[in-house]
């Protein structure tokens, strides 16, 4: 499936945002089938583009693994692959291959896809439930991580678990640094952990004097609750967390200072997107009926997404203003190319 030749925008300014995406209609993409009932809105978890941003593939609660063309949304042009004995709980491609696709599931199992001949080509077993998963930059190795709070580095060409590492409570979502040195763990003290890679140990520490008993680990502070994911911006200048406080915050990779704060979000945000420039980030909730969209350098918000119900998942295509994300358990997608 070759990636769309259609002409593209390449930098929308805020003032214009709302002009250019407000009459623009989303395209469903939906694999219901006869006698499988209606879905759920918590149904599809994750959603994840391949690099050139030519597929899109859909992981759901049901075990449903799927790979779309976003030029075809009829069913019959997608690829269903089969394999997982639990619901899909995340799905990544390959950062630096476009057909290989990484997927985690209840089961325990980690699985490595061929898209284009439908393969399982690895897996990795005995990882308890696994729920969040991050690929370093350069494709060679990634971090799993369950919910008795296990990560799990592993190869996409290795059965066996390379190491693993404890930590203190739940493995929320992560996500590297783009030279792959750090990586950035959330936590449920509304912290994030920014640990080196691969030996998982605390990158910086306070100056000052801490208590008996005290960790000198620096950490980034901007929950009042647990922090759910973070997001690093396609630019590097920013790393974005959400957590279940309903609070976006935005920390600057220079000074690891909290910058702004986006407070529109209904209910906890279980995940974030930058679009393909970092101009622009969004959020998916387990509450409300929007998706909102805001400018990363002001804070501000430019443009809200009609949906009909909560978005938990949603991801920016990496190479356009194309935005998807699950609405009563379906895909959509709506493109500001697409006339």
């Amino acid at each position: 499936m070759a990636p769309s030749t259609r002409p593209r925008h390449t930098r929308i300014p805020k003032d214009k945002f709302s002009v250019y995406f407000g009459n623009v209609k989303s395209q469903s993409y939906n694999d219901s089938a006869p006698g499988r009932g209606a879905a759920s809105h918590q149904s599809l978890r994750s959603i994840a583009w391949n690099p050139l941003g030519s597929l899109v593939a859909t992981g759901s609660s049901d075990k449903t693994l799927r790979v779309w063309n976003p030029e075809k949304p009829n069913v019959r042009s997608s690829t269903e692959l089969k394999g997982h004995l639990a619901g899909i709980e995340k799905i990544a491609f390959n950062p630096v291959k476009e057909a290989e696709l990484c997927s985690v599931s209840g089961d325990g199992v980690v699985k490595f896809w061929d898209v284009r001949t439908k393969a399982c080509v690895n897996e990795v077993k005995g990882l308890g439930s696994s729920h969040t998963l991050a690929w370093a930059p350069d494709g060679s190795s990634l971090l799993v991580g369950n919910k008795r709070g296990e990560l799990f580095q592993i190869s996409p060409t290795n059965s066996a678990v390379i190491s693993t590492h404890q930590l203190s409570g739940d493995a929320n979502q992560m996500a590297f640094c783009w030279s792959g040195e750090k990586v950035f763990v959330p936590t449920g003290e509304g912290t994030i952990r920014i640990l080196s890679y691969p030996d998982l140990e605390p990158v910086f520490h306070v100056s000052h004097a801490v208590k008996e008993g005290e960790s000198n680990e620096f950490v980034l502070k901007g929950h009042t609750s647990a922090c759910l994911t973070t997001e690093m911006s396609p630019t590097g200048r920013y790393v974005a967390t959400g957590g279940a406080d309903s609070i976006i915050a935005l920390f600057d990779t220079k000074d690891w200072i909290c910058q702004r704060t986006v407070s529109r979000m209904v209910g906890p945000v279980k995940n974030i997107s930058f679009s393909f420039d970092g101009s622009y980030l969004v959020g998916g909730c387990e509450e409300g009926s929007g998706l909102e969209v805001t400018h990363t350098e002001t804070g501000e918000h430019v443009h809200t997404f009609k949906t009909a119900g909560p978005c938990e998942t949603v991801a920016w295509a990496p190479t356009r203003y194309c935005l998807a994300y699950s609405d009563l358990g379906v895909l959509r997608i709506i493109d500001v190319d697409r006339k």
